[in-house]
């Protein structure tokens, strides 16, 4: 049975800390069969969408790589946080970013997250709450928090490296079994992910269709 954390000491200080982005896209990209940090979306690289929603938020914006993982395009000029070869997953750029800055909160989002738009960040910002582990959104389809487009305040390091020692390396199962502040989408289909070539290809049509209805 898994340990429940409930309560963390918050420093008020930490209250205010700054909030920096950081885009995982450090990831195998196993199922769409080359790397999904290299997608792009109208014309432009996800990544680099993304970095430019965060910058409207974040005080600065990191991106999260493997070792040996190139740079992908539209983000070359941000700062990299690496992976530590002891870890995989999204916790290895989780925590290699609170390595970074221990004294920072975290708006994490995944790079494989092409809907996600600006009314979505700015509600995720301003509803905040520092003194719970994490700020994320219910899915839509089963009102489980999101882990990877969510805000992970100074004092969750702890509380993930307690669970890492316990050998639970997934951050849907640590924010469920935590104290996370949880928010209805303003637009579920914000926080749909591409993980399959399908995937890819069915969201390039939507977009395409939704552009289309908009310039028509």
């Amino acid at each position: 049975m898994e340990r429940v954390i409930t309560k963390a000491k918050v420093d008020p200080i930490m209250v205010n800390s700054n909030l920096f982005g950081l885009l995982l896209a450090g990831g195998q990209s196993r199922r769409m069969g080359r790397d999904k940090a290299s997608l792009s979306y109208d014309g432009r690289s996800q990544p680099e969408r993304v970095a430019k929603l965060l910058k409207t938020q974040c005080q600065e914006v990191f991106v999260s790589l493997r070792v040996g993982q190139e740079t992908p395009d539209g983000v070359r000029n941000l700062p990299i946080v690496l992976d530590s070869a002891e870890r995989s997953g999204p916790m290895a750029g989780i925590l290699s970013a609170f390595r970074e800055k221990p004294s920072a909160a975290w708006l994490v989002v995944a790079c494989d997250l092409p809907l996600i738009d600006s009314a979505t960040l700015d509600n995720l910002v301003e509803n905040r709450d520092p003194t719970h582990v994490a700020t994320a959104y219910r899915s839509s389809s089963d009102s489980l928090p999101e882990p990877l487009f969510a805000i992970y305040e100074p004092h969750a390091v702890d509380i993930l490296l307690d669970f890492e020692s316990q050998g639970i390396f997934c951050p849907r199962k640590i924010l469920i079994s935590s104290k996370t502040h949880l928010l209805d989408p303003v637009n579920p289909r914000a926080l749909e992910n591409v993980n399959t070539p399908q995937d890819y290809e069915a969201i390039l049509q939507n977009l395409s269709t939704e552009n289309s209805i908009e310039t028509g």
